[in-house]
C-alpha cells in the first residue's frame, strides 16, 4: 500500500512560491489548495488560477484537492449564491486538474435539534452534488464542528441519502475529537465505505487544541493500521493549525507544517505504510 502525501499550503505562508518551497523541502508533491496570496480559492479570478497553476507546473507540484469553504454558511442562507460560487470552485479544479473538492454541510443554528434540518440539509447538498456530477467532480464532505454533519451518524446518513457517487467523505479526526467523538472507535467502521481523503491532525479531548498527529486522541495509529489493512491509496493531507486555529481555516508556519510532517511520516513508517 502506497498513500500519497498532500497539505493545506496556506498553512505554511500566503506566498506560493513559500509554499512550494516547504513542500519541495518535505519531498511532498501535491498541494490541497484553499487560499493563496491571502485570496480564498472560491474567490480567485481567472488570473489567479492561471498564476497558481504556472507556479505549480513549474514546481511540479499537483493539486490533490480544493480546500473550498462550499457549505460553511448559515443553513438558512441563500442557496443561489453558494451554487454560483460551486461553479467557481468547480472551474479552479478543472484549470488546476484534480477531481476532489472538500465541502461541509452548513452551520446549524445553535442549540437547536441538528435532526430539524436534515431535509433541508439533504436538498442543499443534492444540489451542490449535481453540479459535482456535471462537471465530474467528487465532492469529500468534511466532518466538522457546529455544521450538520459533524458526527459520524449524520455524516454517513447524508452520504447515503444524497445517493451519488459525486458524494462521498473526507475524515478529520481532530474535528471529532472536538466533537467528544472517538474516530476511529466510534466513526472509522461507518464512514470506511464513503472514504475518499483524509485531513491530518490530532487533538486533545481534554482541551480541544490541536496537535501534530499521533500526540492527541484522534486514534491516528488505528485508523492507520486499518486503512492499510483495507488497501487504502488515496490522499492523505497535512492541516496542521499548529500556529493559528479558526472557524474558517489555520495557520502553522513552516516550522509548524515541518512538525506536522514529520508527525504523520513517523506514524506511516510505524505502520509500514509507504508514501509519495
Amino acid at each position: 500500500m502506497t498513500v500519497t502525501l498532500s497539505g493545506f499550503a496556506d498553512e505554511i505562508s500566503p506566498d506560493p512560491r513559500a509554499q512550494l518551497a516547504t513542500l519541495a523541502a518535505e519531498s511532498i508533491s501535491h498541494l490541497e489548495l484553499r487560499s493563496a496570496w491571502s485570496v480564498n480559492v472560491a474567490d480567485f479570478t481567472a488570473e489567479q488560477r492561471a498564476a497558481f497553476h504556472a507556479l505549480t507546473s513549474d514546481a511540479g507540484v499537483q493539486v490533490s484537492a480544493i480546500g473550498s469553504p462550499i457549505g460553511k454558511i448559515p443553513v438558512g442562507a441563500p442557496l443561489a449564491p453558494e451554487l454560483d460560487r460551486m461553479r467557481r470552485v468547480a472551474d479552479v479544479a478543472a484549470e488546476l486538474g484534480t477531481a476532489i473538492v472538500r465541502v461541509f454541510s452548513f452551520f446549524l443554528p445553535a442549540g437547536e435539534p441538528p435532526e430539524r434540518y436534515r431535509g433541508q440539509v439533504i436538498e442543499r447538498l443534492g444540489a451542490l452534488t449535481q453540479i459535482a456530477e456535471e462537471r465530474g467532480l467528487v465532492l469529500a464532505h468534511e466532518n466538522e464542528k457546529e455544521i450538520y454533519g459533524d458526527v459520524p451518524d449524520r455524516c454517513a446518513d447524508l452520504v447515503s441519502a444524497v445517493g451519488s457517487p459525486a458524494l462521498r467523505a473526507t475524515f478529520d479526526p481532530a474535528n471529532f475529537v472536538q466533537c467528544g467523538v472517538r474516530p476511529f472507535s466510534d466513526a472509522y467502521t461507518l464512514l470506511r465505505p464513503h472514504l475518499v481523503y483524509l485531513q491530518v491532525k490530532d487533538a486533545l479531548a481534554a482541551t480541544g487544541e490541536v496537535v501534530p498527529a499521533g500526540q492527541g486522541d484522534g486514534e491516528l495509529r488505528e485508523t492507520l493500521a486499518a486503512l492499510r489493512d483495507s488497501g487504502f491509496a488515496g490522499f492523505m493531507s497535512l492541516e496542521p493549525h499548529l500556529a493559528q486555529t479558526g472557524r474558517f481555516g489555520g495557520f502553522s508556519g513552516p516550522d509548524g507544517f515541518h512538525r506536522a510532517a514529520e508527525a504523520l511520516k513517523l506514524l506511516l513508517n510505524e505502520a509500514s505504510i509507504s508514501w509519495q
